[in-house]
């Protein structure tokens, strides 16, 4: 069983992931109403990853025999002035999600607890990869707030890259 300290902090990112869930759905129904449907899917793509996490991590706690507790969420920020703001909140939102992952990986080590040290790896991973995929979408938005096609055409190209990965820990319920 994993250490308490790390399933009480686990329990707790299980519901900063929802609240990333309905913070990418305000951020996708926002391109939605301003007709950038590749914003609009990149945006309702995230928050199904982000409601995964919080499934995959639902699932450790199971496998693990250990509690599981869906904290309160926060209502999300929907009120957007631009199309430069939903991903510069996201990005801010990723960097403070990487930071509470890494606390998570520091409890597990301090605890000595291996196994769960071991199931944060995945998500260290991701969360490079997700302040990338910010910081790059931030810099293409910014410079191209005049010309939505040219952003549109951005998000088509790279998100037509992605795959499943098969390293992903499991997800509850799939």
């Amino acid at each position: 069983m994993p250490a308490s300290r790390f399933v009480d902090q686990l329990n707790v990112q299980i519901g900063n992931e929802l609240a990333a869930h309905n913070q990418y759905l305000a951020c996708a129904i926002h391109y939605d109403a301003l007709t950038m449907p590749q914003m609009a899917a990149f945006f309702y793509t995230q928050a199904l990853e982000e409601r995964d996490h919080a499934m995959m991590m639902v699932q450790y706690l199971l496998d693990s025999d250990a509690d599981v507790t869906i904290p309160e969420i926060e209502a999300p920020d929907g009120d957007f002035e631009d199309v430069i703001a939903p991903v510069a909140l996201a990005l801010e939102q990723e960097k403070r999600v990487t930071d509470q992952i890494n606390g998570l990986l520091r409890i597990a080590r301090e605890e000595m607890d291996f196994a769960s040290e071991q199931f944060m790896q995945w998500f260290i991973k991701e969360q490079v990869e997700e302040i990338a995929t910010m910081s790059d979408l931030l810099a293409v938005v910014t410079r191209n707030t005049d010309d939505l096609e040219d952003i549109e055409e951005y998000v088509a190209r790279e998100q037509a890259r992605d795959g499943a990965d098969p390293t992903a820990p499991r997800i509850a319920g799939a």
